[in-house]
């Protein structure tokens, strides 16, 4: 039975695939190198060459549990969320203490809606793995979408504590501290979360609105403006920057909220 694949840790992807190309033709039947090149393919981006290469591995090996749960990944990034979720039950049966395929599956099941399957996975993911943050993670963005404020928080809390630098939990805990109603506390995550990553559009974005919702729409207005600054296409930044400067009687706001219709029709009506 084939294990594992090599972590392409240095972003040389083009390399490597030469690597295991070379490997191939010394060894057809190598299905490693198959499964170490679908890793290469699907970090680059190229989807469709990744599950090539993944079912190639598992034609090869049938019992190679990760490869089936790397092709599952690569459907789910094409948006195939039934080939996906496929995969990832075929690498349970095969590996039933495969950790990363129940999150993954949580992740699958998710995006097509079916949330207590999602929460089930990531129960076992964390069952299996008790100090795994993303399972805490992705399980507190699945209680939020239930409505369950308070056992969301709770998951994001165990999160960042497993995790202190996991900006992606700060950001989703203070989605659901804006959601209770608790904008100190969810402006506060959203702090920490743009100082540990300061890329990310939306963070000042929800920033921004919640201290417009607080009137201070000059503090508003610097995170509308490094939003758009980030994502220049944001409608939404673009709307919430229109309206706080309406609110201190800037006519400029006139001109974000035609851009933001311009974008998006169907935002600032």
């Amino acid at each position: 039975m084939s294990q594992g694949h090599t972590d392409i840790n240095n972003g040389d992807y083009d390399r490597a695939i030469a690597a295991f190309s070379d490997a191939m033709r010394l060894d057809p039947k190598n299905a490693l190198a198959f499964a170490n090149r679908g890793v290469a393919y699907e970090r680059k981006g190229d989807m469709d060459r990744a599950i090539a290469d993944f079912s190639e591995a598992i034609r090869l090996d049938p019992n190679y549990a990760l490869a089936s749960s790397n092709r599952g990944v690569a459907y789910e990034r094409k948006g195939d969320m039934d080939r996906a979720i496929a995969d990832f039950s075929e690498a349970i049966r095969l590996d039933p203490k495969n950790v990363l395929a129940f999150a993954n599956r949580g992740i699958a099941y998710g995006k097509k809606g079916d949330t207590d399957r999602a929460i089930a996975d990531y129960n076992e993911a964390i069952r299996l793995d008790p100090k795994n943050a993303l399972a805490f993670a992705n399980r507190g963005i699945a209680y939020g979408k239930k409505g369950d404020n308070d056992r969301a928080i709770a998951d994001f809390n165990e999160a960042v504590r497993l995790d202190p630098n996991y900006a992606l939990a700060f950001f989703n805990r203070g989605i659901a501290y804006g959601k209770k109603g608790d904008n100190d506390r969810a402006i506060a995550d959203y702090s920490e979360a743009i100082r540990l990553n300061s890329n990310v559009a939306m963070t000042f974005n929800n920033r921004g609105f919640l201290y417009f919702k607080k009137g201070d729409s000059r503090r508003a207005i610097a995170d509308f403006d490094e939003a758009i600054r980030l994502d220049p296409k944001s409608a939404l930044a673009f709307c919430n920057r229109g309206n706080a400067k309406l609110k201190i009687k800037e006519t400029s706001g006139n001109a974000d909220i035609a851009k933001a219709r311009q974008l998006d029709a169907s935002i600032c009506r």
